[in-house]
């Protein structure tokens, strides 16, 4: 990371090297940023991914002066909710998908528990105390059991919060018919994927509140 924007600079510059290239990219990209006086930073997680930070000083035009009001106003009512102390159940098996929800939860103050599957959150909701989780957010697509399967499981037990607990719905799946699979799976919400930060946080809190 340190020498990645240098020219010629490679992670893999080996002939087996699974991506080709000459290693120009970023220094170009550095380049052109450094001419328009910003600057560019990376946060990079192995195996995970990377995320590029361009900073431009740019004149705004009248359209852009109207959506910047519309975005502060956006941002003003999604600071206004707060998640602070509520248990979020995550039923999650991809590890880039847990470590965003993860983090934009917690900046709202909500604590999280992950499961890896299905399974391990019917397990999870199984061993905790009675009321003790606030809502669940459920992936659809897991292994050893899938979400609407966890779903049906954790509505049939025999204990007052399994009914009434929201459950919500994760998925890159929108359709009207996987909204109707997810519904009739005893859940109530679906957010599909990537889900917007303010829609996360919406349906929770209106969820938990019972708004």
């Amino acid at each position: 990371m340190e020498r990645m924007f240098e020219p010629f600079e490679q992670e893999d510059s080996g002939t087996t090297s699974k991506y080709g290239g000459t290693g120009l990219g970023l220094a170009i990209a550095k380049n052109l940023v450094d001419s328009m006086g910003g600057k560019i930073t990376v946060d990079s997680f192995l195996d995970l991914g990377s995320t590029f930070t361009v900073e431009l000083a740019l004149e705004r035009d009248a359209l852009a002066s109207k959506e910047g009001s519309k975005e502060q106003k956006k941002n003003s009512i999604e600071n206004e909710i707060d998640l602070e102390g509520y248990e979020i159940l995550m039923a999650e098996d991809h590890p880039l998908n847990v470590m965003v929800a993860t983090k934009l939860l917690k900046s709202k103050g909500a604590v999280v528990t992950v499961a890896e599957n299905g399974q391990a959150a019917v397990d999870d909701f199984l061993d905790s105390q009675e009321g003790f989780y606030d809502a669940i957010l459920m992936d659809i697509r897991m292994p050893v059991m899938d979400g609407l399967d966890a779903a049906r499981t954790i509505r049939s037990l025999k204990r007052t919060d399994a009914r009434t607990i929201p459950i919500i719905a994760m998925t890159a799946n929108a359709l009207d018919e996987d909204r109707k699979m997810t519904k009739e799976a005893g859940m109530n919400a679906h957010l599909a994927k990537p889900f917007e930060p303010q829609q996360l946080y919406k349906t929770l809190y209106g969820l938990i509140k019972g708004e």
